[in-house]
């Protein structure tokens, strides 16, 4: 398992977004890394600048993953995975460390799913909303795209290569942030088109509270990607906050011992990033990579 780490700075905001864990494709191949670098870094400057301007956390994890649905290289909006007929039906989740959380399943039409998950939570009395129409978007005054507006050659000869069996790995991948801002606010959002090749109406951990996504404001905020029913059946992003919470476990380890227990031992691999209440930031994954970007200033470490 790989862990970095960064050290809060002082009582300043800390950010972190991930751009997806699992084995590398071959859209993914590592001569493409300087593209991702790219798109990470403009994800997270997007995220930086509202946090540097005594913004909340929640305004710049979704300015973050924004940015991320909207670079094709991202498996989240347009240039998501495709279901096994070529569809995209995308999931995102927005939390907030007060205990407010957004999330969309299988959405179709939202350009920008974090911002349904987003207006899920503030303008309905929801948390979660599945394959909703195009009225309900206008309704919410969000962007209604065409469904052939998210899917990309790249993603249709990832699926049909899977489909021909040239390749079994590399399916999954997710993107996310999480941050704590000035005030010590925490949230996490999370956005993902889901497994290639998966099964029309397959939702996976992103828009599940405390699977994919937690936040709670002293604790953490966590954002995971990886296979996404492990996730779910263990729980994982819950299982490090309450470790943190009831345990009084380190960041670090708690998220170690969560990996070991629900991933690592059942065969399962995946990552996730998190975000102390101490402004603490944690990179971690057992996947053979993950794209990530962490910080307490306006330049982060990259991972990819």
């Amino acid at each position: 398992m790989e862990l970095f780490e960064a050290q809060p700075h002082a009582v300043g905001p800390s950010l972190a977004l991930h751009g997806g864990a699992g084995g590398r494709v071959e859209e993914l191949a590592p001569e493409a890394r300087a593209a991702y670098e790219e798109g990470l870094l403009a994800a997270y400057r997007a995220g930086w600048q509202v946090l540097a301007a005594g913004g909340d956390a929640l305004d710049a994890v979704c300015a973050s993953v924004e940015v991320l649905e909207n670079d094709p290289q991202f498996n989240a909006g347009r240039g998501a995975a495709l279901t096994a007929t070529g569809q995209a039906e995308l999931d995102a989740s927005v939390m907030t460390g007060s205990g407010l959380a957004g999330a969309v399943a299988a959405s179709k039409y939202a350009k920008n799913p974090v911002r349904l998950a987003r207006a899920v939570m503030e303008h309905t009395d929801h948390v979660l909303i599945v394959d909703p129409d195009a009225a309900f978007l206008e309704r919410h005054g969000l962007e209604v795209v065409e469904r052939d507006y998210f899917v990309t050659g790249q993603r249709r000869q990832q699926l049909d290569r899977l489909m021909d069996g040239r390749v079994a790995a590399g399916r999954h991948g997710t993107v996310g942030a999480v941050a704590r801002d000035a005030g010590g606010r925490v949230a996490a959002a999370t956005s993902t088109g889901g497994m290639a090749g998966q099964a029309d109406g397959r939702v996976g951990d992103s828009p599940i509270v405390g699977a994919g996504i937690y936040a709670r404001d002293n604790v953490a905020a966590i954002s995971c990607t990886g296979h996404g029913e492990a996730f779910i059946r263990g729980v994982v992003a819950y299982d490090v906050a309450a470790r943190i919470r009831y345990a009084a476990e380190d960041l670090a380890y708690a998220i170690r011992a969560t990996f070991d227990q629900e991933l690592g031992d059942r065969g399962f691999t995946g990552g996730l990033i998190a975000v102390g209440g101490d402004g603490r930031v944690v990179v971690a994954h057992n996947s053979p990579a993950m794209f990530s970007a962490r910080g307490t200033g306006p330049e982060p470490a990259l991972t990819t």
